[in-house]
């Protein structure tokens, strides 16, 4: 595939980019060269390949999520936080509409 100038100036306009003649010349080899650089990406042979979300496998240390019964420590205080709330809804903080 090969871009030309008219190419650019439509793809400027849909973008919603101001651009001179000089700046639409100069972006036409620009993008010939990143299209080439993905038809040649295209030509790699991946059969056989797992599909990959990084380099480096990363699993993610997942713990139990349970509520620590110790009022100083975990959780159940919720009734003495709310108490310090400028407004509480249904167990909530109560915060005001910012959608109309």
């Amino acid at each position: 595939m090969s871009v030309d100038t008219a190419t650019v100036a439509r793809i400027a306009a849909l973008a919603r980019i101001r651009l001179g003649e000089a700046e639409i010349a100069a972006m036409v080899p620009e993008l010939n060269g990143i299209l080439a650089w993905v038809e040649q990406l295209g030509e790699v042979d991946c059969t056989g390949i797992e599909p990959m979300t990084a380099v480096i496998e990363n699993h993610l240390r997942l713990r139990d999520d349970v509520i620590d019964a110790d009022p100083l420590t975990g959780g159940g205080r919720r009734d003495a936080i709310l108490a310090n709330a400028p407004a509480a809804e249904h167990g909530f903080f109560g915060v005001p509409k910012v959608i109309e």
